[in-house]
């Protein structure tokens, strides 16, 4: 396990977002070096940056071209490793964006792989035997009569993404490799190459991006993908015994025991995390996510929505349909590896969507108090806000959570000097959006909150990622949620009333407060919406 994970907070850059240093209108490494003094004073001790390969970028650059070569619109693989030498000044280390399930249909492994020929890269990707047969009577997405080889070709996630060939736990017909094949083993070990690659220049680690994908045709534990994923690990833990593996899988009883280091929780419909944060259903019960807002339709055709998110204030949240689930996940995992908990994502609404700053402030109180390894989407620290916009790179309903950062009132938000035609995504355009510069200079912010958050989580050891978290009180229906980390009590109350509990603790002062709490004679006293560290 890298030692360095102990202690990290992520901030997720989505580079193309970010900071626009030479006037193109597209974020670049160089803007994010420019921003690492920031991202230092900020709190936060580690980058996840999203895919900065070469790419045509028909999926805002998940549809990789090249692995080996930064994006031209970002810099050069100089500039990349610039950016890492930059940040391991400032102590932070830098996870890149690794796409392992698929390729772009531009990538010259499939170019080849599509040639008549039979050629080293013909079973690198998946494909039938003839122009009829359908991979999709198997349950997979498929394309044919696009090359001039007689077969159809799986894909992993859109039509411009073929599935890399791991193999097949269990092939029942000839076009099927096995995992143990050579087209699959060619395929495990071309990874391991870009790995290296990257490792070998500066890299601290990679995110993994649909971890589970791997292996076709797996049984519900993915047996056949973890398999791979433990040989990958084992090679890491040879060669580049500090390099971090974060997955995208949101299933840690199976990511973690298969080799990584931390896996999401993410807002999926029935997950736990929905139920904390994204708790937003309609009479009909329908997720937030497939709501009309988010398809591009007129925001007045939107049906009344019932908002019972725990940290709203007086929605009616229930912390034991978080806990439920969350604590079952945490006692399998806890001497495996970190569960990761999110403000957001590239690929999720906006917290600021349903919190107002107090309802924030809360959630990240909990959030950065809580075990695991915790991560913060660039722009979640100013209230950045969701915006409704076309798609941009297939981002459809997820693009409005990639708009340009906000740094300054000056032109396009301090993002970018070019025409504002010519930015990636707009910048609000509300008079009242929030910004950074302004920000800094109001103790009161949401901004400061945050800094001063995680410097409690930097100076307090017990607040770290470390498996020491237990319950004190969660009641259904009840408030407040009382929690303990080593010698700290944390406590939350998100309804607008005083609130009391009963603990088994001694007098305590506060070390850390958003609103106003007590704990004398055994009794945990909260005012309205707050959070208390004792």
């Amino acid at each position: 396990m890298p030692g360095w994970l102990k202690d990290a907070v992520f901030y997720e850059i989505y580079p193309q977002s970010f900071c626009d240093s030479n006037g193109d209108g597209i974020g670049d490494f160089q803007g994010i070096i420019t921003k690492l003094d920031y991202i230092r004073d900020l709190g936060c001790n580690a980058l996840w940056i999203n895919p900065c390969f070469d790419s045509p970028f028909h999926d805002a650059g998940y549809d990789v071209r090249d692995y080996k070569k930064a994006a031209p619109r970002y810099g050069t693989n100089e500039d990349l490793i610039r950016l890492f030498e930059e940040a391991h000044q400032r102590g932070i280390h830098v996870l890149l964006d690794l796409v392992p399930g698929h390729t772009s249909e531009e990538h010259a492994w499939f170019q080849e792989s599509c040639r008549l020929e039979r050629n080293e890269y013909s079973d690198r990707f998946i494909w039938t035997e003839f122009c009829f047969q359908g991979a999709g009577n198997h349950g997979y997405p498929y394309v044919g009569g696009e090359a001039e080889r007689p077969g159809t070709y799986l894909l992993n996630f859109f039509k411009c993404q073929p599935a890399l060939n791991y193999g097949w736990l269990d092939p029942d017909e000839s076009w099927k490799c096995s995992t143990d094949s050579a087209g699959a083993r060619g395929t495990i070990e071309a990874i391991k190459d870009v790995m290296r690659f990257w490792m070998d220049r500066g890299c601290d680690g990679f995110r993994v991006d649909m971890a589970a994908s791997l292996v076709k045709g797996d049984d519900e534990k993915k047996t056949g993908t973890s398999r791979i994923w433990k040989e990958i690990r084992a090679m890491l833990d040879k060669d580049y015994p500090e390099c971090a593996l974060v997955a995208e899988w949101s299933h840690p009883d199976l990511s973690l025991p298969a080799g990584f280091h931390a896996d999401f929780l993410l807002n999926e419909p029935a997950g736990p995390y929905a139920k904390l944060v994204r708790d937003y259903q309609n009479h009909a019960g329908r997720n937030i996510l497939s709501d009309p807002y988010f398809t591009g339709l007129d925001p007045e055709q939107i049906p009344e929505l019932e908002d019972h998110s725990f940290f709203k204030k007086d929605a009616g949240g229930d912390i034991t349909r978080f806990l439920d689930e969350y604590l079952r996940l945490y006692e399998e995992t806890k001497d495996t590896g970190y569960i990761s908990m999110i403000t957001c994502n590239h690929d999720t609404v906006r917290p600021s969507f349903n919190m107002d700053q107090r309802e924030l402030e809360l959630f990240y109180a909990f959030l950065f108090t809580m075990p695991g390894v915790p991560f913060l989407y660039y722009g979640d620290e100013i209230g950045q806000r969701y915006l409704s916009l076309r798609t941009k790179e297939g981002g459809y309903f997820r693009t409005g959570s990639r708009t340009p950062m906000q740094w300054s009132r000056e032109k396009n938000l301090g993002f970018s000097g070019a025409d504002e035609k010519d930015l990636y995504l707009p910048v609000d355009p509300s008079q009242d959006a929030p910004v950074v510069s302004e920000m800094q200079k109001d103790p009161d912010s949401l901004l400061n909150t945050v800094r001063s958050l995680l410097k409690l989580r930097r100076e307090e050891e017990d607040l770290h990622g470390q498996p020491n978290l237990k319950i004190l009180y969660a009641e259904s229906g009840k408030l407040p949620f009382v929690y303990q980390r080593g010698e700290r009590i944390c406590a939350v109350n998100p309804s607008s009333g005083q609130v009391s509990v009963r603990i088994d603790a001694g007098d305590r002062d506060a070390v850390w407060k958003v609103g106003e709490g007590s704990l004398q004679d055994g009794v945990l006293t909260l005012e309205a919406q707050s959070f208390v560290v004792f």
